[in-house]
Parts: C-alpha cells; sequence; structure tokens
C-alpha cells in the first residue's frame, strides 16, 4: 500500500510539474526579431543610444568595456543590473553582485550573446528583441512577447 501512495505521488507530482512548465498563453505567436525591428529602433533613436545591431537582432551599446578577457557560455557571471520594458516600467534590478553568480549558458539568449561582448568591470545596455528573452511566455510582471532593456554591469566572473 504504501509503493502504491509513493507511486501515485511521484506521478501526480510529475503532471504538476508538467502542466506548470507550459506557457499560460497557448495561443501566443512567437514575433522574430526582424518584425520587431522598428519598435526597437525607435527606443534606440528615442533614448539616444549609439547602438550595435549583433546579426541575431540584439541591439546593443557597450557604454564601458571593461578588462581582462571576456565570459563565455561556461562562465558564472556576477552582475549588477537593471531591466525595463520599453515604455520605461523597470521590472528587475539587482545592486549586490553576490546574489547573481549565474551560469550565463543558462540566462536568457540576450545575454548569452551581449553579455560576453564586455570584459569584467564592463557596462552594456541591451535591447532584446522578445525572441531572445522569454518569447511568448508572460515572466512575473514582464508580459508575453515583450522587447527588454537591459543595463548590465559585469563585475565578475569565473
Amino acid at each position: 500500500m504504501k509503493k502504491l501512495i509513493a507511486v501515485l505521488a511521484v506521478a501526480l507530482t510529475g503532471v504538476l510539474l508538467w502542466s506548470c512548465s507550459k506557457s499560460d498563453n497557448q495561443s501566443c505567436t512567437p514575433v522574430p526579431a526582424q518584425n520587431e525591428e522598428a519598435q526597437i529602433l525607435q527606443y534606440v533613436n528615442s533614448n539616444n543610444m549609439t547602438a550595435v545591431k549583433d546579426p541575431s537582432g540584439l541591439y546593443y551599446q557597450i557604454l564601458q568595456e571593461g578588462t581582462g578577457s571576456n565570459p563565455n557560455l561556461t562562465s558564472r557571471v556576477y552582475v549588477k543590473y537593471k531591466g525595463y520594458l520599453t515604455n520605461g516600467t523597470q521590472f528587475d534590478a539587482l545592486d549586490n553582485p553576490s546574489l547573481s553568480g549565474w551560469a550565463l549558458g543558462g540566462l536568457i539568449q540576450g545575454w548569452q550573446i551581449g553579455i560576453p561582448k564586455i570584459k569584467k568591470g564592463g557596462k552594456i545596455k541591451m535591447v532584446i528583441p522578445s525572441s531572445l528573452a522569454y518569447g511568448c511566455n508572460q515572466v512575473g510582471t514582464i508580459p508575453a512577447n515583450s522587447i527588454l532593456v537591459f543595463e548590465v554591469e559585469l563585475v565578475d566572473f569565473n
């Protein structure tokens, strides 16, 4: 009897985790980066950015290059950052880099592409197409298919 209850508990947990991992908006269609180009350029121009476009569709401006080598996807990055929607709404911020230490390869694609462009002590501002961010997934207060803006300082990496 105990084995049956344990098997049922494991099965129920699996079903619950699977159902929670699906996007809440099943009718959402991912937006290709090129379809957000006009909106991104409007943000870049209205905020006087001298941004560069990466082939992925990421726009970025290196505010401070930093020194030493660049991180890669296997690096653990320690950062300070602020995250905004293009309407200026701040959705997240972190001022204490000791609370980060994330594997770069586990972060959104926009960060995976942008952060290696700077070195330790560097600062970058990125305008990330929704397809390189959370796509169809609403995350906290970030709506699905949102273009994201991040100001990131790479304090350290290893």
